[in-house]
């Protein structure tokens, strides 16, 4: 048994937000042969449901790993397995900052993204538009009494804010917090140490799958850990330098042309 750990923008998905249906094809084949997949990605718990639920991927070996890592859920038992979370006083830290520097951000429960009145803008619309979640509106960030796994930093214009932004996090929490980029305009901040690889040695070792028969595809920094992690990292034609460098195979055909069926067609089916 193999297990593939699936990326979702820029990697399963093409620009459009549609899935190839070459993809959806080779996916249900890989289930049938009695391998799984676990949809590895940044987003909520709740978007990456509507994916799987689109993808019809609600059968044993069908997993999620949401948050960058944060958290691994079962689709098919509908279970949590595992979920770590920031403090509350390190959250409440962090929202003040960016509002000191001008800075969006926004966190999570597993439904919908939460954001203060002055970060109902542009940005959280167009996110949850892509996402297919709805957000909510705090007056401040001091009425959040669960712990959110994730935090998000964003700027449409220039990534100086979040460079500087980052530069701080890593200086006042260096020992709880970690920062990467999932795009160049959208900043990532979990506990220190999650990544999409950790997250994939954690899966692996949970299913009972060795790491040599792990396979992984992504396509930009966030997934480097996991494509390096795996048996086989593969990184997609369209993705970023930092992913083509640590990636065991670099498929021939793009994300708008079914390279996930290239990666399961080749090293799995």
């Amino acid at each position: 048994m193999k297990a593939l750990f699936l990326d979702i923008d820029g990697t399963l998905l093409a620009d459009d937000r549609s899935i190839p249906q070459e993809n959806i094809s080779a996916i249900k084949r890989l289930l049938k042969k009695g391998h799984c997949v676990v949809l590895t990605t940044g987003r909520p718990l709740y978007s990456t449901i509507l994916i799987a639920q689109d993808l019809e991927l609600t059968d044993k070996g069908t997993y999620i790993i949401s948050y960058n890592g944060g958290l691994l859920y079962d689709i098919y038992d509908k279970i949590v397995i595992y979920r770590s979370t920031l403090k509350l006083e390190t959250v409440r830290k962090v929202f003040k900052e960016a509002e000191r520097r001008g800075i969006h951000i926004q966190t999570y429960n597993d439904r919908e993204v939460l954001v203060e009145k002055r970060c109902d803008n542009e940005i959280v619309r167009m996110a949850c538009t892509r996402m297919r979640i709805s957000f909510k509106v705090l007056d401040s960030i001091e009425e959040l009494k669960e712990a959110p796994v994730k935090m998000l930093i964003a700027d449409l214009k220039d990534q100086k804010p979040l460079l500087e932004m980052r530069d701080w996090i890593l200086s006042w929490a260096p020992d709880e917090l970690s920062c990467y980029f999932s795009r160049d305009e959208f900043m990532e901040i979990v506990g220190k140490g999650l990544n999409k690889g950790s997250a994939l040695l954690n899966m692996a070792k949970i299913l009972g799958i060795k790491r040599e028969d792990t396979v992984a595809a992504g396509d930009h920094d966030n997934d480097i850990e996991m494509i390096r992690s795996a048996g086989i990292g593969c990184a997609m034609k369209n993705g970023t330098k930092g992913a083509k460098e640590v990636a065991t195979y670099i498929t021939e055909r793009d994300n708008n042309h079914a390279g996930v069926a290239e990666i399961i067609e080749k090293f799995i089916i």
